[in-house]
C-alpha cells in the first residue's frame, strides 16, 4: 500500500497533530527512491542530508507554527531547471553539470515557507527541450508504468517521481506541453497555469513568452493547494501578474451540472482524428459520457487556426531559446572547454561540447529565424499566427467554460522509438502547445484506460484555473 495514498492536506495534518513525523515521511520517501529509482532515473540529485535536517527542524517547531504551514513536512520534488540555493541545478546539461545557484527560485521559497521539504531535483530533457526526457545528459527517465516506455517530457522526471509514488507532488515547467504531456503518459495530474500566474524567477529560461512553472500531483485537490501556494506576487518577474490563486472546497465537489464544455472540430473531426490513436480516442469518449451523466453540457466550437500551432510554436520557441542560450558561453559560469586558442575558439568549443544535439538544433533554428532577411518571414509571421490562435480561444470561450482535447496523440511509446525523427517529436505537442501560445491555463487529468495511462486535457479562459479543477475533479 503506497503511503502517499491521501491528499497532501491530510498528511500535513497528521504531522501537525503529531500522529506521524516529517522525518518518518521523508525517510520512507528516501528509502523508496534508493530502492526503486535506479530503474527509473527520475532524479538527478537527491538531497538526503538536507531533507532529513529540514524534517527535524519542522518536527521541532511549536504546534501553533506548524498549523500555519499547509505543506508541513511534505517532501516535494523540483524539476532540475528551477534554481535551489546550495543545491545543484543542472538543466540536465553538461553545460551546467556543476552549477550551484546562490539563490532559490520564488516558487521554491514559497514551498519552503509553507513547510515543504525539497527532497531532490528531477530529470528532464536538456534545458527542457524535448518531449520524452531522452535528451538529458544524465540519461533517459523511464516510465514507472512500463520501464521500456518514455515518461514524456520535458518534465518526465517530475511526472515519474509522482507516478512511482516517491513523492506526493512535484514542480515542472511547461513551454509547449512539458507538464501535461508527461502527466498524461505517467497517469498523474499536471497543470499549466495562466501565463503570469506563477513567477518564473529562478527558472532557467527556454522560451520566455511561453514558459510557465506548474504543479504535478496524484490528485486534483493537491494541484489546487500547490497552485495557491506558488502563485504569490513577485517583483523579480515583470511578467508575474500578482494574481494569487485562491483555493476553494467548491472546486472539488464533482458538480459539473450546467458547465459548458467545448468540443473543437479541429481536434475531433474526421481529418483531425486520423492522427489520434484508437486507445486515446476511446478513453476521451468515456470521459465525455461520464461528464454528460453528471450534467455537463457539450457544445461544438471551432479553433480554425489550430493547424498552425506546431509551426508557430517551433519558430517562436526556437527563436527565444536561441536568445536565452547565448548566455552559456563559458565566460561567467558553467562548463568551459579546454585547449581553446582564442576567445572565439573558446566560445565555439564550449558550446559544441556543452550542449547536446537537440539544444544545438533549436538554437540553430532560432538563430536562422531571427537572422537578417528572415525575421519577417518566420518570427514575425509566427507571432501574428499566435495572435490568431489566442483570438480563436477567446471566441470559443464565449460559448463554453472549458475546451476538451487529447493531451497526446498516442500513449507512451518505446524509449528510442522516435528520438531520431525530430518532426515526429515536435508533433507530440500538437494538442498542448496552443495553450502556451494563447497564454491560457490547461490541465491533464488521467482518463479511464485499459492499458497505458491516457490523459484528457481541459483548457479554460485566463485566470479560471478553478474551472479546470472542477471538471478535473469530476473526471
Amino acid at each position: 500500500m503506497p503511503f502517499f495514498d491521501k491528499p497532501i492536506s491530510d498528511i500535513a495534518s497528521e504531522i501537525q497533530n503529531g500522529e506521524t513525523s516529517s522525518r518518518d515521511i521523508v525517510n520512507r520517501a528516501l528509502g523508496l527512491i534508493d530502492e526503486k529509482d535506479g530503474g527509473i532515473n527520475s532524479f538527478i540529485t537527491v538531497c538526503k542530508d538536507f531533507a532529513l535536517r529540514r524534517a527535524e527542524e519542522i518536527d521541532a517547531l511549536p504546534p501553533a507554527q506548524k498549523k500555519n504551514m499547509p505543506l508541513c513536512g511534505i517532501p516535494i520534488a523540483v524539476k532540475d531547471n528551477i534554481c535551489t540555493k546550495d543545491v545543484l541545478t543542472t538543466c540536465a546539461s553538461r553545460m551546467l553539470e556543476k552549477f550551484v545557484p546562490p539563490y532559490s527560485a520564488t516558487v521554491v521559497e514559497a514551498l519552503e515557507n509553507a513547510g515543504a521539504i525539497i527532497i531532490g531535483k528531477t530529470n528532464l530533457d536538456e534545458f527542457a527541450m524535448g518531449s520524452t526526457t531522452e535528451t538529458s545528459y544524465f540519461g533517459p527517465t523511464r516510465n514507472p508504468r512500463d520501464n521500456k516506455k518514455i515518461p514524456g517530457g520535458s518534465s518526465g522526471g517530475s511526472a515519474a517521481a509522482v507516478s512511482a509514488e516517491f513523492v506526493p507532488a512535484a514542480l515542472g515547467t511547461d513551454t509547449g506541453g512539458s507538464i501535461r504531456q508527461p502527466a498524461s503518459h505517467c497517469g498523474v495530474v499536471g497543470l499549466k497555469p495562466t501565463y503570469g500566474r506563477v513567477s518564473r524567477y529562478g527558472a532557467a529560461a527556454f522560451a520566455s513568452s511561453l514558459d510557465q512553472i506548474g504543479p504535478m500531483a496524484g490528485n486534483v485537490r493537491d494541484i489546487g493547494l500547490l497552485l495557491s501556494i506558488i502563485s504569490e506576487p513577485d517583483k523579480h518577474d515583470s511578467n508575474c501578474a500578482g494574481k494569487r490563486f485562491v483555493d476553494s472546497a467548491d472546486n472539488y465537489n464533482g458538480d459539473v451540472s450546467g458547465q459548458r464544455i467545448g468540443v473543437p472540430k479541429e481536434y475531433f473531426g474526421e481529418a483531425a482524428a486520423e492522427g489520434l490513436s484508437d486507445e486515446v480516442r476511446l478513453s476521451i469518449e468515456r470521459v465525455v459520457e461520464n461528464l454528460k451523466r453528471k450534467g455537463a453540457e457539450f457544445v461544438d466550437v471551432s479553433l480554425p487556426n489550430l493547424k498552425y500551432t506546431v509551426a508557430a510554436y517551433c519558430v517562436i520557441s526556437s527563436a527565444e531559446a536561441s536568445s536565452n542560450l547565448a548566455r552559456y558561453d563559458g565566460v561567467n559560469y558553467g562548463f568551459r572547454a579546454e585547449g581553446a586558442k582564442s576567445l572565439t575558439d573558446m566560445y565555439m568549443k564550449t558550446r559544441a561540447q556543452g550542449f547536446g544535439p537537440e539544444v544545438k538544433r533549436r538554437a540553430m533554428l532560432g538563430t536562422y529565424a531571427l537572422s537578417a532577411g528572415y525575421y519577417d518571414a518566420y518570427y514575425l509571421k509566427a507571432a501574428r499566427v499566435r495572435t490568431l490562435i489566442a483570438n480563436d480561444f477567446k471566441n470559443a470561450f464565449k460559448s463554453c467554460d472549458v475546451v476538451i482535447s487529447p493531451v497526446s496523440p498516442t500513449t507512451a511509446f518505446d524509449i528510442g522509438g522516435k528520438i531520431d525523427d525530430p518532426v515526429q517529436m515536435y508533433l507530440m505537442d500538437m494538442y498542448t502547445a496552443s495553450a502556451n501560445l494563447a497564454g491560457v491555463p490547461a490541465i491533464s487529468v488521467p482518463a479511464p484506460s485499459s492499458g497505458l495511462p491516457v490523459g484528457v486535457q481541459f483548457m479554460a479562459p485566463e485566470w479560471r484555473e478553478d474551472f479546470l479543477l472542477r471538471v478535473g475533479c469530476a473526471v
